[in-house]
């Protein structure tokens, strides 16, 4: 005789959410249909992807340029000893896909502070950081802001962690929070671009599992209540979660917003235009704007970018990349090996010797956005037909 409680197939169908959906604001669909970009694949990034995975949670897109060492291998849940040398983001992209089939994941093996383009960041709902650097956090507060998208930040040091959100354009911001000595120490990580591996590792950051799996879960409930923010649920927003392992303390600490903060730019109005940075010539990137706005409009760049370079020698050089990518070798003279002086640009009026060059070879991504202004007024165009390469 079968036993009572066994229940047959037809009598007992549980969809994988059923438990989440038991949440009494909770909506699965909306899950579905978000897009979050995880920007880190270390140890809080592995957690961060896994949550986002375990929800459902239907885009993910996963951006760090590093390759797993072996010292990962004890932090980092989705890595195994047969993924070492690859890189961080693929693995823990195929391991989100693996774990949760209804998730799609994409992997940028490529540097967030010049290589993503700000419309790759309008188009998610929220941005998780996982990050070590406080350049690379300046970078995506900048771009979020610029974009209206919201962002939380996770960091670990050994038992502790600290998380935090910001809303743009309300309340402070990433930078509102940096002190001079954050300055300091992104200016001299500035002046050292051309560091070895091993130099930029020295007096790594001792962390574990456990505290990555705290933070790394705070801020993925912190997002989850920003995509249910018609929920009237509270948030983080502005503010710090501040996690003490040694005592299992924690505190919640409220940032100040500063007025004449530098990253509280936001673009008013984006026109999205079929313009591709991997096609579209500088040429015709000033004479599209120039029909938009006007025959005395300007193409602005949100970077500086090297032209050309040239040694009291005699020799010159194109670089035509962002300032914040050049390394010494760059602008080391090839004949007589002293370093170079180069020039830079940041506008386009049209009259330049190298309007031949695509967009993207001047070191703009693509999907990004650029402006267009005359005098004062500003108005942004997004590269839109490159967002077929987004998921």
């Amino acid at each position: 005789m079968a036993n009572k409680f066994e229940l047959s197939g037809s009598d007992f169908q549980e969809d994988k959410y059923d438990r989440l959906r038991l949440i009494p604001w909770w909506d699965q669909e909306r899950l579905a249909n978000a897009k979050v970009m995880v920007v880190g694949a270390g140890a809080i990034g592995n957690e961060l992807i896994k949550d986002l995975a375990l929800l459902g949670v239907g885009r993910i897109l996963v951006v760090d340029m590093d390759r797993i060492e072996t010292s990962n291998l004890t932090r980092s849940v989705l890595f195994r000893q047969k993924d070492v040398g690859r890189y961080k983001a693929e693995i823990a992209a195929e391991r989100a896909m693996e774990m949760n089939p209804d998730v799609k994941t994409k992997a940028l093996t490529i540097n967030i502070i010049d290589d993503v383009g700000l419309g790759v960041f309008r188009r998610m709902n929220v941005v998780l950081g996982g990050l070590d650097n406080r350049e690379a956090r300046l970078a995506i507060n900048q771009s979020c802001y610029k974009v209206n998208i919201p962002w939380i930040d996770g960091a670990i040091e050994a038992l502790n962690g600290f998380a935090r959100v910001f809303t743009p354009p309300d309340g402070a911001c990433y930078e509102c929070t940096m002190t001079d000595m954050d300055w300091k120490l992104i200016n001299k990580r500035k002046s050292c671009a051309l560091l070895t591996h091993e130099q930029m590792y020295e007096g790594k950051i001792p962390t574990t599992p456990t505290s990555s799996a705290i933070i790394a879960g705070v801020q993925v409930q912190e997002m989850l209540k920003i995509l249910h923010s018609d929920r009237g649920l509270p948030t983080l927003s502005g503010k710090c979660y501040v996690f003490n392992g040694l005592t299992h303390d924690s505190y919640i600490v409220t940032y100040q917003r500063k007025p004449d903060c530098m990253s509280h730019d936001t673009y008013e109005s984006i026109e999205e235009r079929p313009w591709s940075a991997r096609t579209m010539t500088l040429l015709g990137l000033v004479n599209n704007i120039k029909k938009e706005m006007g025959e005395a409009a300007v193409v602005d760049f949100d970077r500086d970018i090297g032209t050309f370079a040239s040694c009291s020698c005699g020799e010159t050089k194109e670089l035509f990349t962002p300032i914040h990518k050049l390394s010494q070798q760059a602008i080391t003279c090839p004949k007589c090996k002293k370093s170079m002086m180069f020039d830079s640009i940041h506008s386009l009026d049209g009259t330049e010797s190298f309007l031949h060059k695509t967009v993207a070879e001047i070191g703009i991504p693509p999907l990004h956005i650029v402006s267009g202004r005359i005098g004062a007024k500003s108005t942004h165009f997004e590269f839109t037909a490159d967002s077929d390469k987004l998921f």
